[in-house]
């Protein structure tokens, strides 16, 4: 009843400022309730309505009351509102970073979560900060303090709040003391999420894309915007690498479109998506080159190689276009099935030219058959935009395909495979690449986690993940010891949280164990993406007899499901030190 009630004055206050400032102290009083639900509630709504409201001292020593709480949810989602949240006086500033460093204290784990609540506080109330920054730096007009401990947490959070503050008010870097100035410098480069530019005095300002206006913001993104459909179209005319200059064109194309990525937050995953999907038509485009197909059959032996490789990175690369993206249509997903059928193609005409035995190589082209007849159920709205395209001109010539020995098949296939130009990507609204960071272990402690071996010891992770649509089902755990041992773990689905859109939070344990070691070393943490991709479950088996095929069973079902996994978080590495047990 009550989180019912706390929802309906959500609902209410939303909509009327008047009313949302009569409910705050109700809401507050909600804050001390016995239920954790109801506590977790009604701090969400607190924070869907921090715009319309002002916290008092009074009422924000009840809010801060909070961060004694034992569950890690609760304080951070009242990190999470104290972010959003304006005070009234410069007491309660010196309020909230007391209790704020009491909580860093008593729950280290913390400490990015409150560093973050800190970096917003300082922003939203810069004017409130400026009086306490003496008081907060140690500063003395006269005498020269101690340089305080850079590796103290709590000096890196207040640290946060003053530089935030500073940006939108240049008096205050005149209460900065030397060696402030340079702890500034090592945070930019260390914390540049945390700390802002600022214009120094007699320093030069660092600037970045935070530094620009919203109105240069919006620009800047429109511009880039055309710069990545002006690329996207300046390749679509390249149709083979034996014109001078195109694999040139080519490759600064990709290193463009991956440096617009970096710089520009809002368009990275199409910046990636396209730069994959264009490394992908390179990869193709190389490994079809007249020069290296035009040899003598003793010669084939080095060009094999580098197409094989080629047509499996470009089946790898496509299974990350698929699964590690989100916003696609149906349009960009037909592409990618069109790049991974001609991958296909190159692997069979490879297998044609390498391996002996005639059984084998009808199988291969009963079941690539199969997937050009399932490419056509799959996307038939998509086959009009894909005129003269690889998979277009095999349908067109399907009833000889079916019909025509395994030979002539591939030498049709390789005719077809080489003609075949780049097929234009048409990009949709919003792609968003899925990602995951680390968070917790950070891999920066020299000192190894030691346990008995045999035993086990317990590893917690703590990660933040975005644009996953089903993270319960896809993500896992790996472990890769030094010995090459590998171990995949995939956590419980109450270890996922998801505190905002399109964002989660993982934290769970897993266990490492191994046998005795002479010295410590490090073992590589990172999470992966797991997908299943069926090609039989998307299409029924062929019904056409193949001419070739003298068997009176049914032909061989398509591909399988495959199964698969990508890393999607850079890994971590953590020092362990399993020790020989004791008699």
């Amino acid at each position: 009843v009550r989180i019912a009630a706390v929802e309906a004055l959500c609902q209410l206050a939303r909509s009327s400022p008047s009313f949302a400032e009569k409910c705050l102290d109700f809401l507050v009083d909600m804050f001390n309730d016995e239920i954790e639900e109801v506590r977790l509630q009604s701090i969400h709504v607190l924070r869907e309505i921090s715009t319309h409201i002002t916290l008092r001292e009074d009422q924000l020593d009840t809010v801060l009351a909070v961060l004694e709480d034992s569950s890690r949810d609760i304080r951070e989602a009242l990190h999470e509102l104290l972010c959003y949240t304006n005070v009234s006086t410069k007491e309660c500033i010196q309020l909230a970073l007391l209790e704020l460093l009491k909580n860093l204290n008593k729950y280290p784990t913390d400490r990015n979560s409150v560093w973050k609540c800190l970096k917003f506080l300082g922003s939203r109330h810069p004017t409130l900060v400026l009086p306490l920054v003496p008081e907060l730096l140690s500063t003395h007009p006269y005498f020269d303090t101690p340089e305080p401990d850079m590796d103290d947490p709590a000096y890196i959070a207040v640290l946060v709040l003053v530089f935030n503050a500073a940006k939108s008010c240049p008096t205050m870097p005149a209460l900065f003391s030397d060696h402030t100035f340079r702890h500034y410098a090592y945070l930019r480069d260390s914390l540049s999420h945390l700390v802002p530019p600022l214009r120094l005095p007699g320093r030069k300002q660092v600037y970045s894309l935070d530094s620009v206006d919203s109105s240069c913001g919006s620009s800047s993104v429109e511009s880039a915007q055309l710069f990545l459909q002006q690329s996207l179209n300046r390749v679509s005319s390249i149709q083979n690498l034996e014109t001078a200059g195109d694999q040139d064109l080519l490759n600064f194309t990709i290193r463009d479109l991956q440096r617009l990525g970096e710089l520009q937050t809002e368009l990275a995953g199409a910046a990636d998506f396209c730069a994959t999907y264009l490394r992908c038509q390179l990869l193709l485009m190389k490994a079809l080159q007249e020069k290296l197909w035009n040899v003598a059959v003793p010669l084939y032996l080095q060009q094999n190689v580098t197409a094989t490789a080629a047509a499996q990175q470009i089946l790898e690369e496509t299974y990350k276009l698929e699964f590690l993206y989100s916003g696609l249509e149906s349009r960009q997903v037909a592409t990618i099935h069109h790049v991974r059928l001609q991958a296909k193609a190159l692997q069979l005409i490879l297998t044609a030219r390498t391996r002996q035995g005639l059984d084998l190589l009808i199988s291969s082209c009963e079941k690539f058959l199969q997937e050009v007849e399932s490419f056509q159920r799959l996307f038939p709205s998509e086959l009009p935009h894909l005129q003269d395209s690889f998979v277009d001109k095999l349908l067109e010539l399907m009833p000889r395909l079916v019909s025509c020995k395994p030979a002539e098949l591939v030498k049709i296939l390789q005719t077809t495979l080489r003609q075949s130009g780049l097929l234009q990507l048409r990009l949709p609204e919003q792609i968003h690449r899925a990602t995951a960071t680390i968070v917790e272990p950070t891999g920066e402690s020299d000192n190894p986690l030691k346990f008995t071996s045999g035993l086990v010891v317990a590893l917690d992770i703590d990660a933040t993940l975005e644009h996953l649509h089903d993270p319960q089902n896809s993500v896992k755990v790996q472990v890769l010891y030094p010995d090459g041992q590998s171990h995949v773990i995939h956590p419980k689905p109450g270890d996922f949280r998801k505190p905002g859109p399109n964002r989660h939070r993982l934290i769970t344990q897993v266990y490492l164990s191994h046998t005795a070691w002479t010295e410590p070393s490090q073992v590589e943490v990172r999470l992966l993406l797991a997908y299943s991709s069926s090609s039989s479950s998307l299409s029924s088996p062929s019904t056409s007899k193949l001419g070739w095929s003298n068997s009176t069973d049914s032909p061989a079902p398509a591909e399988a499901a495959v199964e698969g996994t990508i890393p999607f978080s850079k890994p971590v590495k953590v020092f362990i030190m399993p020790k020989p047990t004791r008699r």
